[in-house]
């Protein structure tokens, strides 16, 4: 139905896509294999790819038989879920971190379409798992915030960020309002999702549990009444009690939450859920354990980059379980 809308000078979309973003006029492309990306025909593709012609095109941007958006190969088996066929593109030169006239990668539209296998692929072949900087999110963001927790974990441990969105950040920075300036962390957004388990795992990967948008809370936003940090959000979103447990347990400092007991009692508190109100109370009014707070510095001293080395210290299961938050 795209195809069939006309511009003002008679062209349809397609034909003015095809102009501006791809590699050859419309009437000269032959998208057979573009096509067969898009099918997942990898019968076609390898016959396609033992001519020269056709090899030289791998990582050509063109319009398909079903789509108006000028992409590669890779970018549109990745999208449609043809794990195979994405194999077999890579294996034959098709560029992993290539992005299409939206700046999106064949990692990020993956994941978007939540095609695990493909994710993988990509990932095992060098893909960026932070995408690309010309597109507004990452594929970790997207994952956290639509609660993709088995694409989040291969993301993690392929070394994504996992403490800010900086495509989003620099745009925000400007912003005044602390509480948009949290939206580019992910562990702000899987809790204004109540997505727990993308909370738990970006916790234990090492995303900074008192993280503002700049790294550490804004210690500003303390006198002007805003969300200051995650635990703040977290409450003000209502979200259940084990994201407050999970955010105290990795460190969370609860006295940069400037409540009062007239502000408990304020209207804009009644989303808090009472359960994770207690124990933020309790949190704020009882010294922390000193095992807890030998934990905490111990994996800041690591710094998450190193984490996966806490399996091969020469300690006891039990206490390497309890670093790793996984007692």
């Amino acid at each position: 139905k795209i195809s069939t809308v006309h511009g003002k000078d008679g062209r349809n979309l397609k034909e003015w896509l095809q102009e501006q973003f791809c590699d050859k006029p419309l009437e000269q492309d032959d998208m057979r294999l573009h096509n067969a990306a898009y099918v997942g025909d990898l019968d076609t593709l390898r016959n396609l790819l033992q001519e020269d012609s056709f090899r030289r095109r791998i990582n050509e941007k063109s319009v398909w038989c079903c789509g108006c958006l000028p992409c590669t190969p890779l970018r549109i088996a990745a999208t449609a879920g043809h794990a195979a066929s994405v194999a077999y593109l890579i294996s034959q030169g098709a560029e992993v971190d290539l992005v299409d006239v939206k700046g999106q990668t064949a990692l990020y539209v993956a994941v978007v379409n939540g095609h695990l296998d493909c994710v993988r692929i990509l990932l095992e072949a060098g893909a960026d798992p932070n995408g690309s900087r010309h597109h507004r999110s990452t594929p970790l963001y997207h994952a956290a915030r639509v609660g993709g927790v088995d694409i989040l974990q291969e993301l993690i441990r392929f070394h994504a960020d996992v403490d800010m969105d900086h495509q989003l950040g620099p745009r925000l920075l400007l912003s005044a309002r602390t509480l948009n300036t949290l939206v580019v962390c992910p562990l702000y957004i899987s809790a204004a999702y109540h997505h727990l388990s993308c909370f738990r795992l970006l916790l234990q990967a090492g995303a900074q549990p008192d993280f503002n948008y700049t790294g550490p809370v804004c210690h500003e936003a303390l006198t002007r009444g805003l969300a200051s940090c995650l635990l703040d959000a977290v409450l003000r979103h209502g979200c259940e009690e084990a994201f407050v447990h999970l955010l105290l347990d990795h460190g969370a400092n609860p006295a940069f939450v400037p409540w009062d007991e007239v502000e408990l009692e304020a209207p804009n508190r009644r989303k808090v859920d009472q359960k994770a109100l207690k124990v933020f109370l309790e949190a704020r009014s009882d010294p922390r354990r000193l095992t807890h707070l030998c934990r905490i510095r111990i994996r800041r001293t690591l710094g998450k980059s190193r984490f996966n080395q806490i399996t091969s210290l020469p300690l006891p299961q039990p206490i390497k379980n309890f670093l790793l938050h996984q007692n």
